[in-house]
């Protein structure tokens, strides 16, 4: 693979070390949203609900509202990590035969799945699976919350009230998706302009263009005063399973109420001197366990050496999880897709949260009530029957989420990127560089890594140094990207990393909108 791009250009994210506490996210507006919680003596998980909602308004073809994902926590006080799956589930009235094969091949977008006629298990109301970020952000905020939840959720119902602003990169965006989104009228009148792309905001403030998210304040309103249940048992809820049928798909308010988010154990996995803490059961924390297990008997001292040993570990990983999770691969031409925010606070207390709504811009369908872009968690499902993951009603969707609590030696990190199967590949590689080569968060996101994720070839960092690609050449099909803006050719990580009382941040390097901010800057 070659680039036409700059060879002398260098691109770098600053990290500042603080005591006070870190909100790392995609959108840096986000992570402000949190570190003013941070300020008003809030803990890391009003922070994160705080973001959550904020990323939600302003990354909304990422995640939001109507979509789900996984949460680590680490409880400073109790030395203790929490996992929280707040996954998606498929309606109970979805019908199997609603979904036939068209004979035709491979479909075109996240998963190479077999195609299904009309792709409405990629787009549309069909592809709607039941939400649940919400209820799982409720359920972590009762439980460990210091602030009135209301105010968490004023910062995202300000944005939204004001609208998402359009500017070059966020026009890319929409740009990519812009045919899909002329399919849906509600999806088109809110992100297109006469079905075309919408216009860049210009130089200046008079030439300012923004998303009208007016209803999507409203329903956000609605759960602030509510509470997070307001989308599950109310008229909000009902409202978005009116819409959703109206269009052709199976959400019902009863999906919604029967809806609760999961607090269960973390799977836990010992690496040399190092835990880390990562979600078990249909996630990728399974696929990282099982990627460790490989590298705890590799010699990792030289980076051409660790290099060959993280591609052989992630092939060996990937491998047991097709034939177990029957997650059968993804596309290499996939754009990127679901967010991740990391948070820290004074006291050390972490959260490392992944959301999503699947495919980028999700199912391309907005509820008109509630001004929410939907999921489109159907396509998570193997829709060929009698395999691991085959669709179903009332069934729990596996997810590629891989949110990690690290604990190595002194520090401690709340890591978690978002890029679909790209993920796993670069927890396992960033949980090792803390671990078997000592870096702090800076060198750990700035180095380079590469991508395995069960498909025939390595895709290495064109940054890498001659001996690494030449040690991966070695038995392997390598080609090299670079770290560009869009897409990416890796996985978009954020996170947060604690040294005794110090803290530090940082995002993507190559992610124009993600930064780490600070609640106090001593």
């Amino acid at each position: 693979m070659t680039s036409s791009l700059s060879r002398t250009m260098q691109t770098r994210k600053t990290v500042i070390e603080t005591k006070g506490g870190v909100v790392a996210s995609q959108h840096r507006l986000a992570a402000e949203a949190g570190a003013e919680v941070l300020r008003a003596g809030g803990d890391a998980v009003d922070a994160a609900v705080a973001t959550s909602f904020v990323v939600g308004v302003l990354e909304p073809w990422m995640s939001g509202p109507a979509g789900g994902g996984a949460m680590m926590l680490w409880r400073a006080g109790e030395e203790k990590a929490i996992a929280v799956n707040h996954g998606m589930r498929s309606p109970a009235s979805l019908r199997v035969e609603d979904f036939p094969l068209s004979g035709a091949g491979i479909a075109s977008d996240l998963f190479p799945w077999e195609q299904v006629t009309g792709d409405v298990n990629v787009q549309g109301a069909k592809a709607i699976a039941v939400p649940g970020v919400v209820d799982g952000l409720g359920q972590v905020h009762a439980q460990f919350g210091r602030m009135p939840w209301a105010d968490l959720l004023a910062p995202a119902i300000a944005h939204a009230r004001e609208g998402m602003l359009v500017d070059w990169y966020a026009a890319l965006v929409i740009a990519s998706t812009t045919r899909a989104l002329a399919e849906d009228a509600d999806a088109a009148a809110l992100f297109l302009e006469d079905g075309q792309w919408p216009t860049i905001s210009g130089w200046t403030a008079l030439a300012e263009k923004r998303l009208d998210q007016s209803r999507m304040a409203d329903s956000l309103d609605i759960i602030a005063r509510g509470g997070a249940r307001a989308l599950y048992d109310g008229d909000l809820g009902a409202a978005m399973a009116r819409d959703v049928q109206d269009k052709g798909g199976y959400l019902a308010h009863d999906d919604l109420r029967a809806y609760r988010a999961e607090m269960q154990a973390p799977l836990s996995v010992s690496y040399r001197d190092a835990l880390f803490h990562v979600m078990d059961g249909l996630t990728a924390g399974p696929t990282l366990a099982h990627a460790m297990s490989e590298l705890e008997a590799r010699d990792l001292s030289a980076k051409p050496e660790a290099f060959a040993a993280y591609a052989d570990a992630l092939d060996t990983a990937y491998a047991a999880r097709l034939g177990k999770m029957g997650d059968t691969g993804e596309s290499p031409h996939a754009p990127g897709c679901t967010t991740h925010f990391s948070v820290v606070d004074r006291d050390g207390n972490m959260v490392s949260q992944t959301q999503t709504l699947l495919s980028i811009f999700g199912s391309r369908v907005v509820s008109p009530s509630t001004g929410f872009l939907m999921n489109n968690g159907i396509m998570w499902f193997d829709p060929v029957q009698g395999r691991p993951n085959s669709l179903a009603p009332g069934k729990r969707c596996l997810m590629n989420v891989c949110p990690i609590i690290g604990e190595v030696g002194s520090r401690r990190f709340a890591f978690g990127a978002s890029g679909g199967r790209k993920i796993v590949s670069a927890m396992t590689q960033m949980a090792s560089f803390v671990a078997d080569f000592g870096m702090d968060i800076e060198a750990a996101f700035h180095h380079p890594r590469i991508d395995v994720s069960g498909g025939p070839k390595v895709v290495a960092d064109e940054a890498h140094s001659k001996e690494v690609l030449d040690r991966l050449r070695k038995g392997r099909d390598v080609v090299t990207a670079p770290r560009t803006v869009f897409p990416y050719a890796f996985a978009c990580p954020a996170g947060v990393m604690r040294d005794g009382d110090a803290n530090t941040g940082c995002t993507e390097i190559m992610s124009p909108w993600g930064d780490a901010a600070l609640e106090t800057k001593d």
